[in-house]
């Protein structure tokens, strides 16, 4: 046996390597290095004053009077951003709004001769499909890496402990330095925003999908914030008994345990109690708390939910009305 490998054709490679330059040459304009300064708080008075520590990032401009989307975790706590154009240009920027659950963030510059980027479809992306990620590793402008989408409808963990749904998987290199930035399609289109490589992995890397995206950063722009629905309880998994699962027909062999209410919070007001055990809302099952977390999204505030929950191996229904409360208010 033996023999040479098959050659491919000269224009396949060319294909390939034209539809990447076409990208880059497209969107390269639309992505900024975001640097970052961060005062660390002194010990205790008498310390001096307030060290600086810096970091750098990447964003897409989404819109030509001057929106940039990025990750929170990288503006969030922010003293100074600075924003950098491939053309050299470098401007201050101001924090339109963060939001933690999803990881990302709005800033601003006043500047309205920017080349915004096209935004994609995120529900239209395929395994297998060809995607450029564009960011600025260690400050490096508008590195690129390409590859393909390795999965899709993955959730990831964001720092405020909810999940983030369909998340995007990539093989396209990510390095610190490339959240925030955008990964585009073979026409230069921004279908996810970069935000989390797998510690300890190689080629899996995550994007936030651009649908969710461009949800959260209209919020962002209009209130400066995403509201959640709010409805004042702690609380975690537990087993139910699997004769109370299969005498009450539950829907589910897991529930949430209430740990604690609110005082004067839509829970108390609707009679839950510490110790009562929530099955369903709306007749939803909620084994874990993070499908609750699914189900008080924004369209929540003000609607009435009914509530079922289980009280000394009784089970019990109601309704709940969750409110808008900050985020800085524990869920």
């Amino acid at each position: 046996m033996g023999g040479d490998a098959p050659s491919l054709p000269e224009n396949l490679l060319d294909s390939y390597s034209q539809a990447v330059i076409r990208v880059v040459e497209k969107v390269s304009p639309s992505v900024v290095t975001i640097r970052v300064q961060r005062q660390v708080p002194v010990p205790a008075p008498g310390w001096g004053s307030s060290p600086d520590i810096e970091g750098a990032g990447s964003g897409v401009v989404i819109d030509s009077d001057g929106y940039i989307l990025t990750n929170s975790h990288l503006v969030l706590g922010a003293s100074s951003l600075q924003v950098s154009f491939r053309n050299g240009t470098s401007l201050m920027a101001h924090s339109v709004g963060a939001d933690p659950d999803t990881d990302l963030a709005v800033i601003r510059v006043q500047e309205k001769v920017l080349q915004a980027a096209e935004l994609g479809d995120s529900d239209q992306l395929q395994v297998g499909q060809l995607v450029i990620a564009i960011g600025s590793p260690l400050g490096l402008h508008a590195i690129v890496t390409a590859g393909v989408i390795s999965a899709l409808g993955r959730s990831l963990r964001s720092l405020t402990g909810r999940l983030i749904e369909n998340v995007v998987q990539t093989d396209a290199a990510l390095d610190p330095g490339s959240s925030g930035g955008p990964l585009v399609d073979s026409h230069g289109r921004v279908v996810g925003i970069n935000t989390a490589i797998a510690a300890g992995a190689q080629g899996i890397c995550f994007a936030i999908p651009v649908n969710t995206a461009r949800w959260v950063a209209s919020h962002l722009i209009r209130d400066g914030r995403v509201a959640c629905g709010y409805i004042g309880i702690a609380g975690h998994t537990v087993p139910l008994e699997p004769r109370l699962v299969q005498a009450l027909g539950l829907p589910a062999n897991t529930g949430i345990m209430v740990a604690g209410v609110a005082t004067d919070s839509p829970a108390s007001r609707a009679g839950l109690q510490r110790g009562d055990i929530l099955i369903a809302l709306n007749d939803t099952p909620v084994p874990t708390v993070d499908h609750i977390h699914r189900l008080l999204a924004l369209e929540s505030v003000g609607r009435r939910i009914a509530v079922a929950f289980l009280r000394q191996g009784e089970l019990f229904r109601g309704y709940v009305v969750p409110v808008d409360t900050p985020p800085v208010v524990p869920w």
